[in-house]
């Protein structure tokens, strides 16, 4: 019984930090709204419709800096569609792994 108890104590734990970050339609939301939102909580999922195929509906992850990144990633600027902008500036996680010349010099 201890066994049983101790693994769904186990499963709960792990499961518990992807249950965390929360999920906004950004189409529901203005370019200040979406970003304010994104800095309050440091990381948010996003969900909005693709420009080829509005059927399909996309998401991501955003982040307000480097620091909400895991390690070995950083925050690079990306555009997210918001209600009354189609490119809203804001960042997402990229591998370092990733960075030129360039990157290295003008990151964030």
């Amino acid at each position: 019984m201890k066994k049983i108890i101790l693994l769904g104590l186990l499963v709960t734990s792990v499961a518990t930090p992807a249950l965390a970050i929360s999920r906004y339609n950004s189409m529901s939301m203005t370019c200040a709204e979406a970003r304010a939102v994104i800095n309050r909580e440091r990381a948010v999922i996003m969900r909005y419709p693709a420009k080829r195929t509005p059927k399909m509906t996309l998401y991501d992850r955003y982040v307000a800096d480097s620091g909400a990144c895991d390690q070995g990633f950083y925050a690079y600027q990306d555009y997210l569609p918001t209600k009354d902008r189609a490119s809203c500036p804001v960042y997402i996680c990229r591998p370092t792994t990733d960075l030129d010349d360039d990157d290295l010099i003008f990151r964030r």
